[in-house]
């Protein structure tokens, strides 16, 4: 589709360092919580945390950053562990007693990951010994930012015909903004070609067709390998090649005119360039936030199960007793056929206020007594 003869426009290649931190397990890599992926932030950092499979008895740091979680160990520097949230399959927190003489009940963080096929398990305990930390939750961090990670997976991965345009109109990311929108695109990838518009912002290029808005793209710049301007069978095209880990797809769109088409590539290249240098993954997660609202739902929680003399009505015990009485003693009667003490079997009478057959009743009721299982004011009430 693209001709190698004539290209109108060429820069550099915009490669940049293949992120790989969310999307692998790693063991014992040099310097590993000290080289951080750009625009990668630790997020918390919890104190006092053994790999309790693979390096028992040494203490190290758990480090919550927006990509993954480290383990590294504070006696043996060599010895980490890095794993990207992408890889997580499972997670809980458990109770578990550490191996001393007393058996301590600790904190433990369960972790199953999948990377290449491969299924890991970790367990990261609570070492400290602190009683008061048995009953915080010390790893709420690591669910907390591992579930903002899944729910922001359009910052940082390319995504083909999903949700993300409604009546001609980009649903916006938090913290995404526009910076331009541009209609007649053709998008190059079938013979026929399809109409649609580009909408540029911060943090990604969009591309949907007019005729059919579900029939879209959403790429990242993060996704973004190669971004040149040839000539192809349809005249100049922009061709985007996108990152390995975005696939490996080759993409062409055509811009008419000419000129606007430059000038979508020179912005394109510019908003890259910046991307680069200040990437946002999409995760924003205060630790001390999240404590103060763990405290707060678990006071609101409390003060609900407490019991509240206000919130209720006092009865007539006096009453209930009376009531109860009566109906178990005619039940008791009623159930062994019998309603006098020399043990006569009883044959049923013709009621004429109900009009059916019935049981005698037993001495010192009448018929009323049959409907005043309850006093009539608790039913009013």
């Amino acid at each position: 589709m693209f001709k190698n003869l004539e290209i109108i426009s060429k820069m550099d290649s915009l490669h940049q360092e293949l992120l790989w931190e969310d999307r692998e397990v790693k063991f014992d890599t040099p310097h590993l919580h000290n080289r951080l992926h750009i625009g990668e932030k630790i997020l918390d950092t919890v104190c006092h945390i053994e790999d309790s499979k693979g390096n028992p008895g040494d203490t190290g740091k758990l480090l919550v950053t927006n990509l993954r979680i480290i383990w590294h160990s504070l006696v043996h520097k060599k010895f980490n562990l890095s794993i990207g949230y992408a890889r997580i399959a499972n997670m809980s927190t458990r109770m578990v007693h550490l191996h001393t003489k007393n058996r301590i009940p600790s904190q433990a963080l369960y972790i199953l990951a999948i990377s290449n096929e491969t299924r890991f398990e970790f367990l990261f305990t609570d070492v400290s010994g602190e009683t008061a930390r048995r009953d915080q939750p010390i790893f709420a961090s690591v669910s907390d930012v591992h579930h903002l990670y899944q729910r922001t997976f359009l910052y940082r991965d390319l995504k083909l015909r999903g949700a993300i345009v409604q009546a001609g109109q980009l649903i916006l990311l938090p913290d995404e903004r526009v910076f331009s929108e541009v209609q007649g695109v053709w998008n190059l990838s079938s013979d026929q070609g399809n109409l649609g518009s580009f909408v540029v912002t911060n943090i990604r290029l969009v591309w949907f067709a007019d005729a059919n808005e579900t029939f879209n793209i959403s790429l990242p710049y993060l996704q973004l390998d190669n971004l040149r301007i040839r000539e192809s069978k349809y005249g100049p095209a922009l061709v985007i090649q996108t990152a390995e880990t975005g696939g490996n797809y080759m993409l062409g769109f055509r811009i008419d005119p000419v000129e606007r088409l430059n000038e979508l590539f020179k912005e394109l290249c510019s908003l890259h360039t910046i991307y680069k240098d200040q990437p946002n993954f999409g995760i924003q997660y205060d630790p001390q936030d999240a404590r103060q609202r763990l405290a707060a739902a678990a006071e609101e929680a409390a003060q609900a199960t407490q019991f509240k003399i206000d919130n209720y009505q006092e009865l007539d015990e006096r009453q209930e007793r009376e009531i109860n009485t009566k109906l178990n003693k005619y039940l008791a009667a009623g159930s062994l056929g019998i309603l006098s003490t020399d043990q006569t079997t009883v044959e049923p009478i013709y009621c004429k206020e109900l009009g059916f057959a019935m049981e005698p009743i037993p001495n010192g009721y009448k018929l009323q007594d049959l409907w005043n299982v309850l006093p009539t004011k608790m039913i009013d009430e």
